[in-house]
């Protein structure tokens, strides 16, 4: 099953500095992430993630009646939460992805959020089999095939 790890650093994701502060301390925390990332990529287990910059950067598509949509740019103070960054990993259960989660070297006050992720059998396997054919395209582009 995939899951996806959420992270919510708290008001530290609005900064508009690195989530990693300067100096040993935050370098610590860096290389600790870092360790981290690698042992689940040495497991077998991971998939993706990535860090994600403080909202003031971004916008939010809003879907409304009749295709219509309106854009909202960052940032998005109605947010109390907001997300910081995320991995996606393959586990074999939510308490193996929990245990995973738990691991992170995160400062206190942190929260990863852990959830399973939709995939293409979820939605039987003609679903699956458009999706695998999309994907095989795609990495065909990337390889500039």
């Amino acid at each position: 099953m995939r899951f996806a790890m959420l992270m919510y650093p708290g008001p530290a994701a609005e900064t508009e500095q690195t989530p990693v502060p300067k100096g040993p301390e935050g370098l610590k925390l860096l290389e600790d992430m870092m360790a981290f990332n690698q042992r689940m990529v040495d497991a077998g287990i991971m998939l993706g993630g990535e860090g994600l910059k403080p909202t003031r950067l971004g916008a939010r598509v809003k879907f409304g009646p009749r295709g219509s949509t309106d854009i909202v740019d960052g940032p998005f103070t109605e947010t109390k939460e907001v997300l910081g960054g995320y991995w996606i990993i393959e586990a074999a259960s939510l308490a193996e992805a929990v245990a995973w989660a738990r691991q992170a070297p995160c400062p206190a006050g942190e929260v990863i959020e852990v959830r399973p992720v939709w995939t293409p059998e979820d939605f039987g396997e003609e679903a699956a089999a458009k999706e695998r054919a999309q994907i095989g395209q795609i990495e065909a582009q990337k390889r500039g095939g």
